[in-house]
């Protein structure tokens, strides 16, 4: 994208500005290691997808309707003016920290969860959870469910979703059980960032991560977005929301 448009280009010369970190060599070169750590791994994502959002703009196109998986959802408010460039580096910036942090204090880990029913799911973390906690963090499609939590827990979710006949169960390489309740702490931290960032009702339809419904009140989006750090990503229904839109 950068080599093909200076409107993205001009995105990522913005974010290292911003930042004050060539956070675009990191994105462009790695190391890969230090990309996977969820403090840059966040801005990252964000400064990527407003990047090739640029790069519609840049041909006219602009979106109807908005939502983003998780740290995504930052990139749809951002591309429905819900706030501007700057604000949404910040807060991203801010929520990488204070998720890694979270995770440092408290380790976990995610799986998924492939080939199961959600009632499957829900039962074996429920069982699993006799080794620590694990909840359904991503209900992602029919058919592949992120579980997070303690370790063993994980684990044991998984070796338990092998046992009921999933083919694909596997761990995921994260810094931390995001979208559990390991990583409250975060949610403390961004609720006070959140409270300081000016924000926008969106120009466009907006579905939201939490709820996999539409939502235009800016008070209801500061308050979904602190949630969402513990929150099931409730991303398949919110596919179905987007569809039902037309």
């Amino acid at each position: 994208l950068v080599e093909h448009s200076s409107a993205a280009r001009e995105i990522f010369e913005k974010a290292d500005a911003i930042l004050g970190r060539p956070l675009s060599k990191l994105c462009f070169e790695g190391p890969e290691e230090e990309l996977k750590l969820t403090v840059n791994t966040q801005p990252a994502l964000y400064v990527t997808s407003a990047a090739a959002l640029a790069v519609l703009r840049a041909e006219g196109i602009e979106p109807g309707i908005v939502a983003g998986h998780s740290l995504g959802e930052y990139s749809a408010l951002f591309a429905a003016g819900v706030f501007d460039f700057a604000t949404g580096l910040r807060l991203v910036q801010a929520r990488g920290q204070a998720m890694y942090e979270a995770g440092q204090a408290r380790p976990g880990t995610m799986a998924a969860l492939l080939n199961l029913e959600s009632d499957q799911v829900r039962e074996i973390c429920e069982k699993a959870s006799a080794k620590g906690t694990v909840v359904p963090a991503n209900w992602n499609s029919p058919g592949q469910i992120v579980v997070s939590g303690d370790p063993a827990a994980v684990e044991e979710a998984v070796r338990l979703a092998q046992e009921a006949g999933s083919r694909r169960s596997v761990m995921l390489p994260v810094s931390g059980a995001f979208h559990s309740p390991l990583v409250q702490p975060a949610v403390d931290v961004m609720r006070g960032e959140l409270a300081k960032a000016e924000l926008q009702a969106p120009r466009c339809k907006f579905v939201a991560n939490v709820s996999a419904k539409l939502v235009d009140d800016v008070e209801a989006i500061r308050e979904g977005l602190a949630a969402q750090i513990v929150s099931c990503v409730l991303w398949a229904d919110s596919v179905e929301t987007i569809a039902r839109e037309g």
